[in-house]
Parts: C-alpha cells; sequence; structure tokens
C-alpha cells in the first residue's frame, strides 16, 4: 500500500520479502553465494549463513558468535534425519513445509533443537487435532519429553475427561506406578470410583507378577467412601487379590466400620483418608420428578437444572404417570416409591419403586416396599432409605415406617411412628429422624416434633408451638434443619445441638406443596401452590434460593412450567452430556 505524506510518496512492495525468499531459495538450490554447508549423515545442504542467522536463534549464536563453527566451511548436525533436515532446511527458504503423521515426531524434535518456535507449535497443533482416548495417555508422556506444554495441556485434559475410555486403552496399562497414581489420583478424572477400582486392577493383571507389590498404594488412590456399597462388599472385597493384601483388608475394614457406622464420630480412629472429597468432576444437580403440573395434569417428566447454563434439561420420564409418590437420591441414583398410579381405571396404591440410574439415564424397577402407600415421606441416610406414613389400602392414615438397605436390596419394618400424621416436614440429621409437624385425620395442624433414633430403632415426641407446617418440605443446613412454609411463608430452623428454633427470613408467599433441595450450602424451593391475599390458591413456577449466610431470598427464574407435588432432590454424579436432551 502506497502513501503520501509531505516528504513524498512512500512505496511499499507487498509482494518483495516473498519474492526475496523465492530467489534466495532458487540461489541455494542453484548452489549460488552459498557459503556453509550443513552435513548429517552422508548428505550435504549448501546453504547461507545470514538466512540461517536470521531465521533461528541456533544459528545466529552458532555463526554469530565465536564458536568454531563461525570459521568452518561445513558444520555437521547429529541427530537429524537427512530428509527431515532438508524439509527444515526448504521451510526457511520458503515458509512452507508439510507436516504429514510419519513426520511430525521427527520435525517437532528437529524444530525443538534448532529452535524454530513456529514450526515447533505448528507440530503440536498437528498432534493436537490427533489427540483421541486411547492415545492421549501417550500423548502426555510424549510433551513431557518434547517439553511442549500446549500438548501436555489437551492430551492431560482428555485423559481427565474421557476417562472411561482411556481406562480400556492399551496405554493406561503401560504406564509406571506413579504415573498411574498420579492419574487416579487426580481430583479432576471424570469417573466413577468403581472404574477407577476397576482400571487400578486392569494395570496390575497387565503384569501380575511384577506389579502386585503396587497394589496397597494404588488401592489408596479409590475413594471408597463414595463406591456403592453393593460394588464394595460384593466385588471389590471378594476379590482374590485384594483378600491376599492384608494392607487392603485393614483399608477395607476401615470402609466397613465407616458405611456402617451412622455417626462418623463413633469412629475416631478412621484415618483421614476417608476425609477426602468427592473428585471435582462430580457435580450437583437440582432434580425435578413428576408431580402436576399446568392446569394439574400428572406428569411423567424429570426435569434437570444445569446451573452453568441455567438450562433446564430433559432425562428420562417415568415409566408411568404417579400421584402422590416421594423421590429420594441414593448413591447416584433416583429412587421413586409408592404412590398411585394415574389410569383410567379403579384407583389402586403402589408399593412400586422405580430407580433412574442417572450414569445410563434409564429407569428400571427396585425392591417394591413392604406395604402400598401414597402421600408419605421418604428421606434417604447412609446406606439406607426410610419410607414414613402416608395413606394405606384403606385410605387410612398409616404410622408404619420401613427402611430399605441398599446393600443387601431388602426392605424391613421399623418402629411405628407414636402418632400417624400426614404432610410433615422430614429430615435426618446425627443418627436421627425428625418429623415436624403435620396434619391428623381430621386435616387439623399437629403441633409435634416425632423423632426417630436409627441405631436403637427407637421414636419419642416432643410436643411443642413452633410448628404448624402442612405440605413443606425441610433441608439439612449444618446443624440445622430448615423447615419451608407449609401453608405459610414462615422459613424456621431447627438447631439439633440446642433443641431451640430460629426464625429465618419469610419467602414472598403462603407456600405449600412445593419442593426443596440443597445445593453448595444453598436451599433451593420449587413451584408448589400459593395462598393469595383473597384465600384463592395459585399454582406457581418460582424457582427461589435461600441463601443462609446472608438470611436472604432470592429469584433464580422460572419452572419450565407450573409444578407441584413433585420430587425435589440433589443428586451429586459425574455428568454425561450425551445422556441430556
Amino acid at each position: 500500500m502506497d502513501e503520501e505524506s509531505s516528504e513524498g510518496l512512500r512505496f511499499q512492495d507487498e509482494d518483495f520479502s516473498s519474492e526475496l525468499l523465492r530467489q534466495l531459495n532458487t540461489l541455494r538450490q542453484n548452489k549460488l553465494l552459498t557459503d556453509i554447508t550443513i552435513c548429517t549423515g552422508d548428505h550435504e545442504f549448501p546453504c547461507h549463513r545470514n538466512v540461517l542467522a536470521s531465521s533461528s536463534p541456533y544459528f545466529r549464536a552458532m555463526f554469530c558468535s565465536n564458536f568454531k563453527e563461525s570459521f568452518q566451511e561445513k558444520v555437521d548436525l547429529k541427530g537429524i534425519d537427512s530428509d527431515i533436515l532438508q524439509q527444515i532446511l526448504l521451510y526457511v527458504y520458503t515458509g512452507e513445509i508439510l507436516i504429514t503423521e510419519g513426520s511430525v515426531l521427527y520435525l517437532m524434535q528437529a524444530a525443538s533443537m534448532l529452535q524454530y518456535t513456529k514450526l515447533f507449535e505448528a507440530c503440536s497443533s498437528y498432534l493436537q487435532d490427533q489427540i483421541t482416548p486411547s492415545n492421549c495417555l501417550n500423548m502426555i508422556r510424549l510433551s513431557e519429553i518434547l517439553s511442549c506444554e500446549t500438548l501436555n495441556a489437551k492430551a492431560k485434559v482428555m485423559s481427565l475427561k474421557c476417562f472411561p475410555e482411556v481406562a480400556t486403552s492399551e496405554d493406561l496399562k503401560e504406564l509406571c506406578v506413579q504415573e498411574l497414581i498420579n492419574y487416579l489420583g487426580d481430583d479432576d478424572l471424570c469417573g466413577e470410583e468403581e472404574q477407577v477400582f476397576e482400571a487400578m486392577m486392569a494395570w496390575i493383571r497387565h503384569d501380575l507378577q511384577a506389579r502386585r507389590g503396587y497394589i496397597q498404594d494404588l488401592f489408596k488412590m479409590v475413594r471408597l467412601q463414595y463406591v456403592h456399597p453393593t460394588f464394595l462388599f460384593h466385588f471389590i472385597a471378594n476379590d482374590p487379590l485384594i483378600q491376599t493384601a492384608p494392607s487392603c483388608r485393614s483399608i477395607l475394614e476401615s470402609a466397613r466400620r465407616l458405611m456402617f457406622s451412622f455417626n462418623s464420630a463413633s469412629a475416631p480412629d478412621i484415618k483421614p483418608m476417608w476425609h477426602v472429597p468427592r473428585r471435582c468432576s462430580h457435580q450437583e444437580f437440582l432434580i425435578n420428578v413428576g408431580g402436576r403440573k399446568d392446569n394439574q395434569q400428572t406428569t411423567r417428566d424429570v426435569l434437570l437444572y444445569d446451573e452453568k447454563t441455567q438450562q433446564w434439561l430433559s432425562l428420562a420420564k417415568l415409566p408411568l404417570r404417579l400421584y402422590k409418590f416421594s423421590a429420594v437420591g441414593l448413591h447416584s441414583n433416583i429412587y421413586v416409591l409408592g404412590g398411585m398410579p394415574v389410569s383410567s381405571g379403579r384407583a389402586s396404591l403402589s408399593a412400586a419403586v422405580y430407580i433412574l440410574s442417572l450414569k445410563m439415564n434409564q429407569w428400571r424397577t427396585g425392591e417394591p416396599m413392604l406395604a402400598s402407600r401414597y402421600s408419605h415421606r421418604s428421606l434417604a441416610y447412609k446406606n439406607y432409605i426410610f419410607s414414613i406414613g402416608g395413606i394405606g389400602e384403606n385410605q387410612e392414615i398409616l404410622n408404619s415406617m420401613e427402611r430399605y438397605d441398599s446393600i443387601y436390596n431388602v426392605w424391613e419394618a421399623m418402629a411405628n411412628m407414636p402418632v400417624a400424621v400426614l404432610h410433615p416436614a422430614v429430615a435426618a440429621k446425627n443418627q436421627r429422624i425428625y418429623l415436624f409437624g403435620g396434619e391428623d385425620v381430621m386435616q387439623n395442624p399437629v403441633r409435634l416434633i416425632q423423632v426417630y433414633h436409627v441405631y436403637r430403632n427407637m421414636w419419642f415426641r416432643m410436643e411443642t408451638r413452633m410448628v404448624k407446617n402442612v405440605f413443606a418440605p425441610a433441608v439439612v443446613i449444618g446443624d440445622r434443619i430448615l423447615i419451608v412454609g407449609g401453608y405459610t411463608r414462615r422459613t424456621i430452623a431447627y438447631d439439633t445441638k440446642t433443641n431451640k428454633f430460629v426464625k429465618c427470613a419469610d419467602m414472598k408467599d403462603r407456600r405449600m406443596h412445593h419442593g426443596a433441595t440443597l445445593i453448595k450450602h444453598k436451599l433451593y424451593v420449587t413451584g408448589g401452590r400459593c395462598l393469595t391475599i383473597d384465600n384463592t390458591i395459585e399454582d406457581l413456577d418460582s424457582f427461589d434460593c435461600y441463601d443462609p449466610d446472608t438470611d436472604t431470598w432470592t429469584s433464580e427464574g422460572k419452572l419450565p412450567h407450573k409444578l407441584f407435588d413433585h420430587g425435589c432432590l440433589t443428586l451429586q454424579c459425574v455428568p454425561c452430556a450425551s445422556h441430556l436432551t
């Protein structure tokens, strides 16, 4: 581009540089004006010192310092193949080079040695495009040999993100023990602990004689407290290699004590390794299950809230329409218990249990409850699910409670609650299940706290004027149990240590039939119904958040539709985007 100025016309030939480079290459090819010969093996390449010195710091130092090469007519470059050197010299004189699968590693090594940074990064980009779960571990090792940070970063991200696929690769079996320990111990590994154990065992069995001695150090990388109990006690504990390792048996015994202890304080000698958090790849998701939506139709929808995108995503629908079931989350599964199937025929209660695996995004039938019930309350505690009260087959209010053992897949009857109530707020803390309020057979609010001691299988009751809630959820935050609404705007917190109530900030509406759950120490409330000023009932699509640190409520937007009598729970799992539509 030409520019006029007061001094005259500044002429700029945009093709001059490229044409100059082409002419220099022609001179090189014809061995004209060359003043240095680069040798490798039995090949010689006449070149121009000034071109080489201008192209890289390596050659600049060689020819512009007091090194002996600055006076020699021939310079021998060791460790570079002649074909690769020829390609690099062509790149120096033309600015072009063909990077292929067969040449990329040799080019990268030569570019690193000769300090051609852009060529090195071009080779790195080429390799980054070739990264797959089956070769990413090898790419990590290669990047460390070549000191290529960009390749290392991308390969490491894939190795952590795609762990289930990487775990089956041959490259994993070729890692040294320290590489495997670093890999399986990474907080960002996107996999279930069961998969970590299986990968570890596959590595050991690949060379059993040489590797079985590493089993203790590797076994510590498996965060056993987050393994499904059935897998732990039926597969890991019975594995012959684990059984023959005394150190592993000791770790398993600690795991057993932790899982069967209702209160972690009762096992003070459990080693600090049990306090290792879940991997960062695990995320907490808020999930709404079923319920009654716009114009009071019972829905089969299961909706997951993605906090990162602030979108509601659909999971696999409930197998059938259910009215007033209960739903809990346990071991990355959603359990839907009981309820009344909605059909055109005669209404009948259900004892059925349906389980949604978030990993597979598929429903399956679980072990049915001992009694059919609806309008009941359920909660998960440790490895158990407790199903409490509700309405029975003769439309009577039930005072019975049963417990599901997720390890042995059985239901068993537990002690009956002292007073049969409907729609209490329910929560569990420190070996105790608390039932706050509810209503009696005449639909009168019950001012009562009923407390069940899990370990002793015993109930006791406490009269109180503080509770008057019906159709209210309860959520545990620290040592407090928050009771949210229930035909009232009130949010009150029961301190389990002091046995006292504390008033919290009120909600905007007098709400009932809503859902509530905890994510990252904040309380989220979804949908429900509210009583307006003129005592009419209005269905809600609101999505609100309570922050206990500031004692404030904020709106998080809207649900996809108005919703009440639904299950609302938090599930912690490794996300799988392909299952979310």
